[in-house]
Parts: C-alpha cells; structure tokens; sequence
C-alpha cells in the first residue's frame, strides 16, 4: 500500500508533504497547481523512494514571494527549503514552471542535487511563443484571467482525460490570484534565464516531454538533453502538457529508471514512448 503523506510547513514558510522511505526525490510543480498534482507519483514512487513533494511559493500553503519575484527568487526559495528539510544532495523532478525551477537548481546548486527531471520543461521560446505566454503573463497580472483557458492548452479538446482535466480546473480555480500571477510572470521570461547552463549540468538529467505539448515541445526536451552532460530526452507519444497525470504509468516507469540513473553510464540517445 502506498503511504499516506504527512505534511509539513519549513522555517521560510514552504508547505510540502513526504511519504515513503529511501532515496529523496523532491517533486516540483507547475504554475496554478499543488501538491495534489503529483498525486499518480506520490502513490507509485513513495514504494520505493522517500518522496517529497512541495507547494510552490504563492500556492497551496506555501508563503508567497514578492510581487515580481523572477525564476532566480524562485530558484533561490527552493535552494533554502532544500537546505530546511536537510536530506543532503536529492534528486529532482519538475514539471512546467517546476521545471524551470529543476533546471536552475542544478545550475545554482549542484551540490544539492544529485539528479534532475525535467518534465514539459521550457527552453528558447521562439519570438511568436515569447509573445503570446508574455500576453498571458500580462493578462493574468490583471486579476480577471480566464482559468478555463490553461485546460484547451494542457488538454485538448474535452472527453479526453476527463479525471485529470477535472483536477486541474479544480486547482486552478482555488489557486491565489497573486501568487499565481507572480510565478506566471516569472515562467514567462524563465525560459532563457539558465539556458547557457546545461552545459555545466554534470548529474545524470532526464528531458521528458508529451508529444503534442506545442509549448514545452519536444525539440526543446531534446535540445536540453544534447546541452547537458549527462541528458536524455523522453517524448511520450499521444499526449500533451499534463503528462505526469495523463500518462502516469509511462512517466513512473521513466522516473523509477532514471533514479537509477549514474554519471558513470553512457550518454544515450533521444527516444520516443
């Protein structure tokens, strides 16, 4: 049976919760979501590894950053949490904005992370997608932003993954105006922040994307993986943003492999599931 996960809140006001026992992995989700996003992975991954997944700043429990707050104030919040729960170097996974997050984090703070997952992770948006997630961020700094809109964008037409679109629709219309308006601005303008830097990513690093994700594509998963040292990319064939939650067995199987994962294996190619 999976545990039940306990929850708790740091020192710097990062709410999280923690099931299992074994090797850390540390779950970071997106933009409008919670906890309660990773829910497929804390059941399936606490069985063989402590699992701790987080609210990020501004969601769920968690104490919200300042207004404005960029991907470097982020980074930096999560650089202390993990420092607060003290589990030494843990592996990461992130997913949209978290992995953004993911990926700053094992620039910053190698020394904290011991691996690194990047789930429908962003990379280089070219000048029209720049456009149009910045109008987003604008439109959301409003107050009055449409919380149906994300769902077309993550799912596609309805009658497809009807359960996850009925979490998702759940979280966003709960989530703090603010403290979702801060973090969308910040994934709005993250994209490049540590692009450059994949080249100094030395831990072993999955890129796992869904095929049909037009915003976190799979040729930015690839493009990641050829940077990194140790990078592999996953594109999960038939789905789209949300793929943790809409192909949850395949994403499982994907993040119990790669936590098995050393530096010392072979860099090998991209390839598809």
């Amino acid at each position: 049976m999976p545990a039940t996960p306990q929850r708790f809140e740091t020192a710097s006001g990062t709410a999280y919760a923690v099931a299992g026992s074994g090797a850390p992995l540390v779950l970071i989700h997106g933009v409008g979501m919670r906890i309660e996003a990773w829910a497929p992975q804390i059941a399936a991954l606490s069985e063989r590894f402590e699992v701790i997944a987080l609210d990020l700043p501004g969601h769920g429990e968690s104490r919200p950053l300042p207004k404005g707050a960029t991907l470097t104030d982020f980074v930096a919040r999560i650089a202390t949490f993990l420092t607060e729960i003290g589990r030494g170097p843990v592996s990461i996974a992130g997913h949209s904005m978290g992995a953004l997050i993911a990926g700053g984090l094992a620039a910053e703070a190698p020394a904290q992370v011991s691996r690194v997952a990047l789930l429908n992770g962003v990379y280089r948006r070219d000048p029209a997608a720049r456009a149009a997630v910045e109008a987003r961020a604008a439109e959301i700094s409003t107050g009055g932003f449409d919380r149906e809109a994300p769902l077309a964008r993550w799912f596609g037409a309805a009658g497809e993954h009807e359960a996850a679109r009925t979490l998702c629709r759940q979280l966003l219309a709960t989530v703090d105006a603010e403290g979702y308006a801060t973090a969308y601005g910040a994934f709005a303008t993250g994209d490049a922040v540590y692009a450059d830097r994949w080249r100094d990513v030395a831990c072993p690093a999955l890129f796992l994307t869904g095929e049909g994700d037009l915003n976190s594509s799979p040729a930015m998963s690839r493009a990641m993986a050829a940077a990194a040292q140790n990078g592999r990319a996953l594109v999960i064939a038939d789905h789209r943003h949300m793929v943790n939650l809409t192909a949850p067995d395949l994403v499982n199987a994907a993040l119990i492999d790669w936590m098995g994962w050393t530096v010392s294996q072979r860099k090998e190619a991209c390839h598809d599931a």
